[in-house]
């Protein structure tokens, strides 16, 4: 899965830099949500049924494909954190963090390569105050809400050639490449690896070059 970064080095210099102001600000450090495990049986079980439960819905079908099942298993909305596997697996509403989280151990288990992804996205202020609003009466943080972005969760797979796709869990799509304007589109993206997957690798999403564990921002 590994590309040359230095061979392609001078392609990405020049093409996609970051502006001096960031997009990903506060979040910049942030860490992806991850489920918490009792390490017992009870999560241990809710776990091998997210997996069952993922094989069945592919039915034979390609292992590549976004498992929408999710999405329309559990609705998106917000969620409190810590969260075990075996509290998730009962609930009805979860938030992206969550989502995201399923959706990677899905992946995963088909046998296909995956990433964690952070996404930071542009939403208007009437649409920030509604779901700081929902949040606030679940009692539950809103600190993926800014001013004019909002901080969000999803998925990468890794194809040939070093090419990637991201996922958006809670909205149950892929994204476009092309889309990095407007409303919902992307500001700003960090997918990140696990220590097992550590490289300094550059993927390509679309037009892109991304490097893995880096902030990177569209224009």
């Amino acid at each position: 899965m590994y590309l040359d970064a230095a061979r392609e080095r001078d392609e990405v210099q020049g093409t996609d830099a970051a502006p001096a102001a960031s997009h990903f600000g506060r979040w910049e450090d942030f860490p992806v949500s991850r489920l918490s495990h009792h390490g017992d049986s009870c999560c241990e079980i809710a776990r091998h049924w997210i997996v069952a439960m993922d094989r069945a819905q592919l039915g034979g079908g390609d292992r590549l494909s976004g498992p929408r099942w999710l999405r329309a298993r559990y609705e998106w909305g917000p969620s409190p954190w810590p969260m075990h596997w075996c509290e998730l697996v009962e609930r009805q509403v979860i938030d992206c963090g969550a989502h995201s989280a399923l959706a990677h151990d899905a992946f995963v288990a088909r046998g296909v390569s995956a990433f964690r992804a952070q996404f930071v996205q542009r939403y208007n202020v009437d649409a920030q105050a509604q779901w700081r609003a929902k949040w606030a009466a679940d009692q539950v943080s809103d600190h993926w809400v800014g001013d004019d972005v909002i901080y969000h969760e999803g998925n990468a797979i890794l194809l040939e050639n070093h090419d990637v796709k991201l996922w958006d869990s809670s909205g149950g799509c892929w994204l476009n490449p092309r889309q990095t304007r407007g409303y919902g589109s992307l500001a700003a993206v960090r997918l990140v690896l696990e220590p097992d997957q550590a490289s300094n690798a550059l993927l390509r999403w679309g037009e892109h070059r991304i490097r893995p564990d880096s902030w990177h921002q569209f224009d």
